[in-house]
């Protein structure tokens, strides 16, 4: 049964113990603070810290791992992505005193000293900027380093920016876009029902169920009645995945049902165009797993 290395706490755990479950593979541990869980029956969860789950899955103590992808870049450990899982969003920025008068990488000058919990990034990214610079190395709060002298800018993460406005400061570059990820050991193939290890068969087939529940976050199915007369017009309020599904309906007359997959943002608009069009019995449902 293959490990698969999962954050224990916050929201990047919530999340990935949520799309798991929507692909068929719960977790089911023995207690709450069991270190170890089944995963659907299917493989073993290992929950630790998700700034060691690239060390765990590099070193081949799990299999595959959850984590950011910052994470992963600060731990400069070769790891193959598998799949982006589209959760935990976040950006690792160059930020500095508004009142600094730094409004780009080129307003740096000297060697400015640099707070903050990313220091491999940090030190990577100015040498490509060919800019050199002084690290100072904090575990939290980065944003007070400049406010009380031990830092002129600070490089640190962040979601929506607000909070380096509320302490005064302003971005100034992106160092890097994160998500969390599924990720493992580099070298593995990948497939499903070819000649592979069974490792790769079977992390192959883990994307797979992981892919075919986020392509479907953001659909949903529609149903409808629609004279047959208006199917050339249908065709284009709902053109779905390859066109919709078009059946007859018994003693349907001159109507026939259209099924396809529409995106979620799109309902309102289908339902009153389809509406115009004469279709009648409209249902729409949620899709819980879409695969190609």
């Amino acid at each position: 049964m293959l490990k698969i290395a999962l954050p224990n706490k916050g929201r990047l755990a919530d999340e990935a113990r949520e799309l798991f479950a929507d692909a068929g593979l719960p977790v089911k541990a023995r207690g709450e603070r069991a270190l170890t869980a089944s995963l659907g029956g299917e493989f073993e969860a290992l929950f630790v810290r998700a700034a060691d789950i690239p060390e765990f899955v590099a070193d081949g103590a799990a299999d595959a791992g959850v984590t950011g992808w910052d994470l992963v870049s600060e731990s400069e450990r070769t790891l193959d992505q598998l799949l982006d899982l589209e959760f935990g969003r976040c950006r690792i920025v160059v930020a500095a005193k508004e009142d600094s008068g730094i409004t780009s990488l080129a307003d740096i000058a000297g060697a400015p000293r640099v707070a903050t919990v990313f220091p491999r990034l940090t030190r990577r990214f100015f040498e490509r900027a060919g800019l050199p610079v002084e690290l100072v190395p904090v575990s939290g709060a980065v944003e007070i380093a400049p406010h009380i002298g031990i830092a002129d800018i600070i490089v640190d993460l962040v979601s929506t920016g607000s909070t380096l406005k509320v302490n005064g400061l302003r971005e100034v570059a992106t160092v890097l876009e994160s998500s969390a990820r599924l990720v493992s050991a580099p070298g593995i193939s990948l497939a499903v029902g070819a000649a592979v290890s069974d490792k790769g068969r079977a992390l192959g087939e883990l994307v797979m169920a992981l892919e075919s529940v986020l392509r479907a976050r953001g659909k949903r199915y529609l149903m409808a009645n629609v004279p047959r007369t208006a199917l050339d017009r249908v065709k284009e309020v709902i053109p779905g995945l390859n066109g919709p599904t078009v059946i007859d309906i018994l003693n349907g007359g001159t109507h026939v049902a259209v099924h396809a997959v529409v995106p979620a943002d799109a309902i309102y608009r289908v339902i009153t165009a389809l509406k115009a069009l004469g279709g009648e019995g409209i249902l729409v449902t949620r899709i819980e797993r879409l695969m190609p």
